[in-house]
């Protein structure tokens, strides 16, 4: 059988319908100018062709109001496009409040996904419908580009640093999942599928998985292996700075420049502790994690981080920061004291 030829990809995004509308005014406003352009350009060379070798053009201008016409017209449509786009950019780039919140790593030649609630994914991710989904994303090797066509969706994804993209589908179905930068030999493998399903059928997927926990208690038990609570007590009493209250909010560090602790901030921070000492502390204590953590404890951790503060509306952190049970340090990197939120002692092995 021939295979279907289509144009256009699927519209299963808020978004999408939209950017088709503004594409194909755009494509339909620049060729109606540069068709425009195109006729009058033949018109005056054959209307005002030199038909004697001494004819002598007249330089007398009689048409300024044509000339504002074709000046102005073509400014204001322009503009307005312009306007049009810059509004679809700004929708584009903010993801609304009400997000859910996934961490994708890429690498060659893979798209590794983690839900809040602790499932993962490799090369599939099921999302809700009618649910605004904000990916934060990062590469392990080289630059990537997460490129959903039907949800009219491109990102880069650049190593060490978080990039963040989103959208929501309207509709169930599954859809095509790209990588858009060359990569590596074997980039055009480098595929998946998004499945988005109804809020029930996704909420009764979430129960068959996840039996480490969600992605904030897995980072828990990173935050008590790696011997973080020796030194960032939740009482002001340790070395290193408390870490309740602390995402999304401003943090003073040393020069007296402020810096807002977000994914990117937090990232840097455990990687290259020493790159924006926090105000009051002295350097060097913490060690520098670099080739020691993999992506995936990176991204629990900072979800644990992110706990400790007060989810939006309430007063209270989304996370008890209890030590988990049955759950010991490794020799060596954290011991006895180390405390959690709640003044809980870690067990030793």
């Amino acid at each position: 059988m021939i295979p279907r030829l289509q144009l256009i990809p699927d519209s299963a995004s808020s978004i999408s319908h939209e950017v088709n509308l503004f594409f194909g005014l755009m494509v339909i406003l620049c060729s109606a100018v540069a068709t425009g352009i195109a006729i009058f350009l033949i018109y005056s060379a054959v209307r005002y062709r030199r038909r004697d070798p001494n004819e002598m053009g007249s330089q007398r201008r009689n048409y300024i109001p044509a000339e504002v016409t074709w000046i102005a017209l073509p400014f204001l449509f322009f503009m307005g496009m312009f306007a049009w786009g810059a509004k679809l950019y700004f929708e584009i780039e903010r993801p609304p409040d009400n997000t859910v919140n996934m961490y994708v790593v890429g690498r060659q030649w893979m798209w590794k996904f983690q839900h809040p609630e602790g499932q993962r994914e490799i090369n599939t991710l099921h999302i809700p419908v009618g649910r605004p989904v904000k990916l934060i994303m990062t590469s392990e090797d080289v630059i990537h580009s997460f490129f959903v066509p039907a949800f009219r969706t491109k990102q880069d994804v650049v190593p060490g640093r978080y990039e963040t993209t989103w959208f929501e589908a309207i509709q169930p179905g599954k859809y095509h999942l790209f990588c858009a930068e060359y990569c590596g030999t074997k980039h055009s493998g480098m595929i998946g599928w998004i499945y988005a399903m109804n809020p029930d059928d996704y909420q009764r997927w979430l129960t068959e998985g996840a039996p480490e926990g969600s992605l904030a208690s897995q980072g828990e038990k990173f935050f008590h292996q790696f011997g973080c609570s020796n030194c960032h007590h939740f009482d002001n009493a340790g070395r290193c700075p408390n870490l309740l209250n602390l995402y999304n909010h401003p943090v003073q560090i040393g020069g007296g420049e402020t810096v807002l602790a977000d994914d990117g901030y937090i990232r840097e921070s455990i990687l290259d502790p020493n790159a924006k000492i926090v105000y009051g502390y002295q350097p060097n204590i913490m060690p520098n994690f670099t080739g020691q953590i993999s992506e995936e404890q990176l991204v629990a951790l900072i979800s644990y981080i992110k706990a400790l503060s007060p989810s939006p509306g309430t007063q209270q952190p989304s996370s008890s920061g209890t030590t988990p049970k049955n759950y010991g340090v490794q020799k060596g990197i954290a011991g006895p004291g180390a405390t959690s939120i709640s003044g809980s002692h870690l067990e030793q092995r």
